[in-house]
């Protein structure tokens, strides 16, 4: 909490000294459906933040990166089962972030929050179990029900935008093939 609201204090105070035009954020598909998770309540403070600032803005809310697929599993794995509830992901690829992030940014400000995501939507499990086999990890992914994610309990909708959300074009199976050779 103590890093988003001071970093963003001082980045808004900078700003409106410089006559900042266009402040764009990048934030998460959800943070206001996540509050059990501290870093979300962090994320909704900064967002409130920059709402409240007088200067024009557009917030990105992004969905999960592909790139976080390992870390993901390794915060729900016990022994060799990772325990994720089967709720809905759309999860997206950074390259496809850092684009939407770009086309804000040189547009008009919305001064509210665009959301953008992965262009196929997964059941979280069957999203780290492809990831997992992709690299070659032999933990066993099962669907709980009540695991909880970061901490927190998801319902089917808190990971995935509701309503409109700009795509991405990368799909999951192709990023995985060059992610992997790049290794």
């Amino acid at each position: 909490m103590e890093f988003f609201t001071a970093s963003t204090r001082n980045l808004l105070s900078y700003e409106a000294v410089a006559g900042v035009q266009h402040h764009v954020a990048l934030s998460v598909v959800g943070t206001d459906r996540f509050q059990e998770n501290a870093y979300f309540r962090a994320k909704i403070a900064q967002e409130k933040l920059i709402m409240e600032s007088g200067i024009p803005y557009s917030i990105v809310h992004a969905t999960q990166f592909f790139e976080f697929v390992t870390m993901i599993a390794d915060a729900s794995t016990d022994g060799n089962q990772v325990r994720l509830p089967p709720v809905f992901i759309q999860p997206i690829a950074a390259e496809d972030v850092a684009k939407a992030v770009e086309r804000v940014s040189f547009g008009t400000p919305v001064n509210g929050v665009t959301e953008v995501a992965g262009p196929e939507r997964f059941r979280l499990d069957e999203f780290v179990r492809q990831g997992l086999l992709a690299r070659g990890d032999s933990r066993e992914v099962m669907a709980d029900p009540s695991a909880r994610y970061f901490g927190a309990t998801l319902n089917d909708l808190t990971l995935v935008p509701v309503g409109q959300a700009r795509l991405g074009e990368v799909y999951f199976e192709d990023w995985l093939t060059p992610a992997m050779s790049a290794r």
